[in-house]
């Protein structure tokens, strides 16, 4: 009785993978170099000619104008693309705010350690927010990838993917715990050379190893769900 129940459930398994398969839906997706090219524009707008024009100018003309060529980067990308009528990532509007506060700081107290202690902290704030919206339909994770890869509505609106987001907002809260415990570290110990190299090198290594497991998770998602992604344009019939 057992082997008889144990192959029926196997063969009944075997069914729902066929039937799945003849059912899936296929989604294109642009070309890798056009994937990249999106997502790399909201990380250099943001992050990295920031950080690279505030270290230049830090080294070549002082700390404060390292401070002021850093803002007024992130003010020319927002004041563009407002000129230009385009759409705002919203990880260029969150990173250009909070850079305003910084550079205030930096301004008034001359403390490099408070400028950098503020970009560490909101590594917990960043966690926070992400736990924060994980009940929401799209919680802000959601909302931050449509910055780097803009998604159909077949896939963001599909029950499943939703629950994957909710789920992998954890695993990116813990990334940016170590990035904040790792760089707060560092900052208190080490040179702002030092915090600079581990908050480039060392934090964006932690992020690469997020966005291994989040594409894997992704693709797990994807096929529990029918969905299979293609890259490049659907060949012609």
């Amino acid at each position: 009785m057992i082997g008889v129940s144990t192959l029926a459930s196997f063969r009944a398994e075997e069914r729902q993978r066929t039937h799945m398969a003849e059912h899936r839906t296929t989604i294109h997706l642009p070309s890798i170099g056009s994937l990249l090219r999106h997502a790399g524009r909201p990380l250099l707008e943001s992050t990295l000619i920031p950080l690279g024009l505030f270290w230049l100018l830090f080294t070549q003309l002082g700390f404060d104008a390292g401070l002021v060529g850093a803002l007024g980067w992130s003010a020319l990308a927002v004041g563009r693309r407002l000129v230009l009528r385009r759409r705002l990532p919203a990880i260029l509007i969150i990173s250009t705010l909070l850079l305003i506060i910084r550079t205030v700081v930096g301004l008034c107290t001359g403390s490099a350690f408070l400028y950098f202690l503020q970009p560490t902290v909101q590594n917990f704030v960043f966690a926070l927010a992400l736990l924060v919206t994980i009940g929401f339909d799209r919680p802000l994770l959601a909302k931050l990838a449509d910055d780097f890869c803009v998604f159909p509505e077949a896939v963001t609106g599909n029950r499943g993917i939703k629950r994957f987001f909710r789920r992998v907002s954890l695993l990116w809260a813990l990334v940016f715990v170590v990035n904040g415990v790792t760089t707060l570290t560092v900052l208190a110990t080490r040179t702002v050379g030092d915090y600079l190299m581990v908050s480039t090198a060392g934090s964006y290594s932690v992020v690469a190893l997020g966005i291994g497991l989040s594409l894997w998770w992704f693709h797990r998602s994807l096929a529990g769900e029918g969905l299979r992604l293609r890259i490049g344009a659907p060949a012609a019939i």
